[in-house]
């Protein structure tokens, strides 16, 4: 989801997930999944610090994470306008 939903918004995706049938587990942020889909593939020598910013039309979404070698991502700081 965009990270500037509130809490209401992400609820309400939440929400149409099960509507439509899923089971969702959780929801993340737009770069946060940026960085996942980039750091699943990718062997990673130590603890690395990311920034992943995501430039759209009308917003900009940032967030930091650590990623380990065995590729855990912990989500740090995500925010956006």
């Amino acid at each position: 989801v965009p990270a500037y939903f509130n809490d209401s918004q992400r609820q309400a995706t939440k929400d149409a997930g099960a509507i439509a049938g899923l089971n969702v587990l959780r929801i993340i942020n737009e770069p946060t999944a940026a960085a996942l889909a980039y750091g699943l593939d990718k062997y990673l020598r130590g603890e690395k610090n990311v920034l992943i910013f995501d430039l759209g039309g009308g917003t900009f979404d940032v967030s930091v994470l650590t990623i380990d070698e065995g590729s855990m991502f912990e989500v740090r700081s995500t925010a956006g306008d």
